[in-house]
């Protein structure tokens, strides 16, 4: 990471005043002062280097991994919009201390609801984020049109297949879909669909390139990890569940 941000990450300076202590010499990063055209703000460094501030060493505080349920009508920002951000209604429940250092791993759409994940670890987000990764995200989606009985096998077999979105040279990775039943037997206007993938707006996307159209749209899991606290509320992640996603990597 870069060094301003290593010393704003692991002591109470702002960016304003770590680039005052970087521009003043008393930064030393592996022997090296800070100042002397060497090394400077933007310099790369890590937790293995030795860094001093004013002759103390630096340590990084702990990253945090938090799981949110996002309410419809937010965005996921760590400012106002045209919409309040969902860091705006966490901060209004319970104070995060140094809630500008976090980012959202895989954000939603302002309507969409459901599972959201903030750190402020990039590397963690990294293995959530990247197509490659494989990271599995489920989705309760609700749409406009009926499934019929007769619709369901050739459609499942589209998206597990992968689908030409509009705009996109070639297809979706393969999808899971499942049909979820409708207690009137009536034509199903209800599925669950995992992707390992977060092209723009592309669930959305998907059901239109089969005619549909997506009405609401929920996430539900991430990973191993499910949603379990109600609209508008958070916790941290156990440490089980945050190594979860490199086991996942390793795995595969």
């Amino acid at each position: 990471m870069r060094l301003d941000k290593y010393i704003c990450k692991s002591t109470n300076l702002n960016k304003t005043e770590a680039l005052e202590q970087i521009y003043a010499g008393n930064v030393v990063v592996n022997n090296v002062v800070s100042g002397r055209g060497e090394i400077d703000e933007a310099t790369q460094v890590h937790e293995n280097n030795t860094i001093l501030l004013k002759n103390k060493k630096l340590e990084l505080r702990p990253f945090r991994y938090i799981l949110a349920h996002k309410p419809a009508g937010t965005i996921c920002s760590n400012r106002d919009g045209d919409y309040p951000s969902l860091f705006s209604r966490l901060v209004n429940s319970v104070k995060i201390p140094k809630i500008e250092e976090l980012h959202i791993a895989g954000r939603l759409d302002v309507d969409t609801t459901g599972l959201v994940l903030i750190t402020d670890d990039g590397r963690w987000t990294y293995n959530i984020t990247r197509p490659d990764k494989r990271c599995e995200k489920v989705y309760r989606v609700g749409l406009s049109y009926g499934i019929s009985e007769q619709k369901v096998e050739g459609l499942i077999t589209q998206f597990s297949q992968g689908l030409k979105l509009q705009g996109e040279q070639g297809l979706t990775l393969p999808a899971v879909l499942e049909i979820l039943p409708n207690e009137e037997k009536e034509e199903s206007k209800n599925v669950l669909l995992t992707i390992t993938e977060g092209k723009y707006h592309q669930v959305k996307r998907m059901f239109a390139a089969v005619g549909n159209r997506v009405r609401t749209l929920h996430r539900e899991k991430i990973g191993r990890i499910k949603l379990d606290v109600a609209e508008g509320q958070w916790r941290y992640l156990t440490e089980d569940e945050v190594n979860s996603f490199t086991y996942e990597i390793l795995v595969r």
